[in-house]
């Protein structure tokens, strides 16, 4: 089957043949002519199997040839979990909508509101947004719900998962009720899935793939490592080749105090999470795209949008809590037909997490032996305790210093080495001459009490 097959325009297929792509994958062989029918739709597949193309195409030739839209309004709603992934979808819409002449933006928080703002006020016929932001800009009156004609869900599954159940439902409670529904998600839980039936208006349903499945094309193995010397077997591995590669860290802090030993020891690498700036977030993914950087570490959330080509590999850290996220993951890696690598670094502490991702997956992970000229303690950064030792120890040698009393007028040299061979002689001193300090004040006082009372 090619896309000629699919009823595009030949405006759109032109896009797509720029694009390099000539045949579609199973998703979006399903889903294009199904949207393009105008019905509702709920598709559940593979992570990296093309599913924003699989409603970025037929999207636009719904929307082409229509009036301009009018200000503060939008014809198309695309809601998306995280900033980049909004961005991604935003650059698939140009990538595909070169040609039809449409007009698009994208609104996510972490960055200033007001340029979002001016571009609604043209008005756009799809907007890429995710729910916080584009309820601030609602509640602003910088765009107006009553000409959406097609709402589109993506990574539905997670959206819930991060709490915007309730963002969502405002949302739609603002919406008109006459539109199209279309819901995309690598996952789907049942309780998504009931969900999806209360928005949805007797949706057509899309499993191209077995819920909660790994693309065959991606080897998976793991190694047994104590977590104290994760990091050392993390380097080695890193510094065998130069393939880019995406490291999953499970918190924010975790992200950043990894990249840093990467870098020492010799390995570029940025990390990339909730915490950093939209500017921090988009530098550091363009130079991983660039190949300035070898590796970009990230937590689950952060990644959710992170699209590139032939990533060779992607390297679980830390294993998720949640099982499902493990798709999410390693789905970074062997995209549109190619091949890759997912290795999971797990410590003993972490057999719980193995089991469950073992059985969601249905898969055993093979293990893999360490190589025996693996030396821990040549890839160990300095231990931080040491390091702290060290700042208290300069602490106290500087209080020493300023705790060294002043030398007498009768001492010497013999005043100064006793006062090294015994410190107990310092407070005694110190406690002295505190006491020939307070006489001073109290005769003055009496001096002066003594002068008055005589007058």
């Amino acid at each position: 089957m090619s896309f000629d097959s699919l009823g595009l325009s030949e405006t759109l297929l032109l896009a797509v043949k720029q694009t390099g792509y000539t045949q579609p994958t199973p998703i979006q062989a399903q889903s294009i002519p199904t949207i393009l029918t105008g019905k509702d739709l709920m598709a559940a597949a593979q992570t990296g199997t093309g599913k924003t193309a699989g409603f970025t195409l037929p999207l636009l030739q719904l929307l082409g040839g229509k009036p301009p839209v009018n200000s503060n309004r939008c014809r198309a709603l695309v809601l998306t979990p995280t900033r980049e992934l909004a961005a991604q979808v935003q650059e698939s819409i140009q990538t595909y909508g070169k040609n039809e002449g449409l007009r698009s933006t994208v609104v996510f928080g972490g960055v200033n509101i007001n340029p979002q703002m001016k571009a609604l006020r043209r008005g756009v016929d799809v907007l890429v947004a995710t729910p916080g932001r584009l309820l601030d800009l609602f509640q602003q009156n910088a765009i107006q719900f009553t000409d959406i004609e097609v709402l589109i869900l993506d990574e539905a599954d997670r959206m819930l998962d991060m709490g915007f159940i309730r963002d969502i439902r405002k949302i739609l409670s603002k919406l008109p009720r006459q539109r199209q529904n279309l819901m995309f998600s690598a996952t789907f839980s049942d309780e998504i899935r009931k969900l999806a039936k209360t928005i949805c208006t007797k949706p057509i349903e899309i499993d191209v793939a077995p819920r909660n499945s790994t693309v065959d094309a991606i080897i998976q193995k793991l190694y047994h490592v104590t977590k104290e010397n994760k990091a050392a077997l993390l380097s080695y591995l890193l510094g065998k080749s130069n393939d880019q590669t995406l490291v999953f860290s499970r918190t924010k802090h975790g992200a950043n105090k990894l990249a840093k030993q990467l870098n020492k020891a010799n390995i570029t690498a940025a990390a990339i999470h909730g915490n950093k700036s939209q500017n921090q977030r988009t530098l550091a993914l363009a130079n991983f795209k660039q190949n300035k950087v070898q590796v970009l570490v990230a937590t689950d959330i952060a990644a959710r949008g992170i699209d590139i080509d032939l990533l060779a590999q992607v390297i679980n850290f830390d294993l998720p809590h949640v099982a499902e996220d493990y798709v999410h993951r390693i789905g970074r890696t062997g995209r549109a037909g190619a091949s890759g690598v997912a290795i999971s670094l797990v410590s003993p502490d972490e057999k719980k997490q193995l089991r469950a991702i073992e059985r969601l997956i249905k898969f055993t992970i093979t293990e893999e032996d360490i190589d025996s000229d693996f030396i821990p303690s040549a890839h160990k950064p300095a231990p931080e305790p040491k390091q702290k030792q060290g700042n208290r120890t300069a602490k106290s040698s500087k209080q020493n210093r300023r705790r060294k009393p002043k030398p007498s007028s009768s001492g010497g040299k013999e005043d100064s080495g006793q006062s090294k061979k015994n410190h107990s002689v310092k407070p005694k001193q110190k406690v002295k001459h505190r006491t020939n300090k307070t006489e001073k004040p109290s005769s003055v006082w009496n001096q002066n009490f003594k002068s008055k009372t005589s007058k």
